[in-house]
């Protein structure tokens, strides 16, 4: 059996998930287009398949566990090689994803890979998040990201683009309690509440989910401009 295929289906039931029909070979399909891309583009720095579906597929699934995200619209900010928004929609079929990311030359590739494995639906922007939020701010049920930005200013960058009663689901290691009590200002500020915190181990690495619902619509001043966030987090 495929390496990467092997391991995502062994993963899956320490999650206590299954997949649709299909699914897993559609996102091993994904996980080989992205190793050939990562050749000539920097993608991703997990190079071994079977690490691919353990530290990209199933660290994305996670998320699944959180929340239901069937029929309702998702923005993964900051997506990168897509994750985790690629895993989720292959996952759940019937989500809008919209992908955001600043680096044309990423989003040109996911624009031209999700349609050959029959992901004809998804939304890309390329821009910067602090500056897409203008047309788009509270149009969605969840916002989701794995960036390695600090967790004040994800919350910054993410919670405008939800709708009051949605959530945003922050990835991050095992420092994120430690995050989340420098992120309640910004929290409170933003309209946001904690909800949960939620702990992973995937391949004996860490990971958590910060679960931060949407209360109170975010107030327009938010987002500033990135260097005031980055100087200044809330």
């Amino acid at each position: 059996m495929d390496p990467m295929l092997e391991a995502l289906n062994a993963g899956l039931p320490d999650l206590g998930l299954s997949l649709p029909a299909g699914a897993a070979e559609t996102m091993c399909a994904f996980g080989q287009a992205l190793l050939e891309k990562n050749q000539v583009m920097n993608l991703t720095a997990i190079t071994e398949p079977g690490q691919v579906a353990q530290l990209h597929f199933l660290d994305s699934l996670t998320l699944l566990t959180l929340a239901d995200f069937r029929h309702k619209q998702v923005i993964d900010v900051g997506c990168g090689g897509g994750f985790p928004g690629v895993p989720l929609k292959i996952a759940c079929p019937d989500m809008g994803l919209t992908l955001l990311d600043s680096l044309g030359k990423r989003m040109t590739w996911l624009s031209q890979t999700l349609p050959a494995l029959g992901i004809d639906d998804a939304v890309y922007l390329t821009a910067r998040a602090e500056e897409a939020v203008a047309s788009r701010r509270e149009q969605y049920d969840f916002a989701v990201s794995r960036a390695v930005a600090y967790l004040p200013i994800l919350c910054e960058l993410c919670l405008p683009y939800v709708k009051t009663g949605g959530a945003f689901l922050a990835m991050k290691g095992a420092a994120a309690r430690e995050e989340i009590q420098s992120a309640r200002n910004a929290m409170a500020l933003l309209g946001g509440q904690l909800e949960s915190l939620a702990a992973f181990s995937i391949a004996g690495v860490e990971h958590a989910v910060v679960v931060i619902r949407k209360v109170h619509p975010t107030p327009v001043r938010f987002p500033r401009r990135f260097g005031k966030i980055k100087q200044q987090p809330l």
